[in-house]
């Protein structure tokens, strides 16, 4: 990976996109398709580990010889050590390449606030975005991706691999999900509206203290201000927070749909403990790739309303067209 913005693209004086996706694709095109094969090899890996579990227990339940057990341990092992290598790899170059968005973005304010005319800029408008503001979105920039494409591959793999096993748990498993897809979107859609006017009220906080030190402002409209801002955050912890929440319960749904169905299968003799057991491994595979994409939802609305504030605030025009 290149340590440094080409001298030939990616310039401070490339022009802005003018949509989120626009700006991503601006970032590097390549750098998104070498991270998006990195995302396939841990998904196509990723029920390995269950399968592992699954025979682990059965061969130790059933009094299968030692060595056999051995084995299928040190394979564990050696998918355990291979999916985290190619996690690491996978983390540390999607930082990378989100790093050079927010350096990117950074140069390209400064830039313009320092072209005439710098009316269009104003100073604590600049100073909020290139400290506060332009971090989460070139950050973004990473994660845009590579995150859903690697989540719904695990989601794919592990529920295409449970339903091999017991479609019915399965079924069970999955009426757990359901509901989030009807809350989520709405509860996001009122944490975007605060974000929305907690960017703007930081924006006239940080030209406040610009006029301060000019002897232009006193402190009363920034008292206000500041605390407008506690209000705007608690409102978004709130409703983050019963997101968690609700998403967390239906989790555990799934969990006692496993324990009643596939208690009831293996005292019927309908099924393994081996598959129960990769059932409830298979849930938390389930659960964190799930979490992880309502995660990138939630991060991918809150920037795309702080890139369109950006945008607007700096006049930017144009398409870019240039890679890093």
């Amino acid at each position: 990976m290149p340590g440094r913005v080409s001298q030939k693209t990616g310039s401070a004086t490339d022009s802005m996109p003018s949509d989120l996706f626009g700006f991503i694709w601006l970032m590097g095109r390549r750098h998104q398709a070498l991270i998006a094969g990195l995302s396939l090899v841990l998904f196509v890996i990723g029920a390995a580990p269950l399968e592992l579990q699954r025979r682990i227990v059965n061969e130790a339940t059933q009094q299968a010889s030692y060595g056999t057990l051995l084995f299928l341990v040190s394979l564990y092992l050696a998918v355990a050590v291979l999916e985290g290598a190619v996690k690491f790899t996978l983390n540390l170059y999607r930082s990378w390449v989100g790093e050079k968005g927010t350096l990117w973005l950074r140069a390209r304010v400064l830039h313009q606030a320092e072209t005439p005319p710098s009316e269009s800029m104003l100073e604590g408008v600049e100073l909020s975005i290139v400290l506060a503001e332009a971090e989460p979105v070139g950050g973004f920039v990473g994660t845009s991706i590579s995150e859903p494409l690697l989540q719904v591959g695990i989601l794919v793999t592990v529920c295409s691999y449970l339903i091999y096993l017991q479609p019915l748990m399965m079924l069970a498993v999955a009426a757990t999900f359901a509901p989030q897809i009807a809350f989520v979107p709405m509860m996001q859609a009122a944490i975007n509206r605060r974000v929305e006017a907690k960017v703007a009220i930081m924006r006239d906080v940080s030209e406040g203290m610009v006029h301060a030190i000019e002897g232009g402002q006193g402190e009363d409209p920034q008292t206000s201000r500041i605390g407008a801002i506690f209000s705007a955050n608690m409102e978004i912890y709130r409703y983050k927070y019963a997101m968690n929440f609700l998403m967390n319960l239906m989790a555990q749904l799934g969990y006692v749909g496993i324990f009643v169905l596939g208690g009831y299968y293996v005292v019927t003799g309908k099924t393994e403990i081996g598959t129960v057991v990769a059932f409830v491994s298979g849930l938390a595979k389930i659960v964190d790739p799930w979490g992880a994409i309502v995660d990138w939802y939630r991060d991918l609305r809150v920037t795309q309303v702080k890139f369109r504030l950006i945008r607007d605030a700096a006049k930017f025009d144009g398409a870019g067209n240039h890679e890093i």
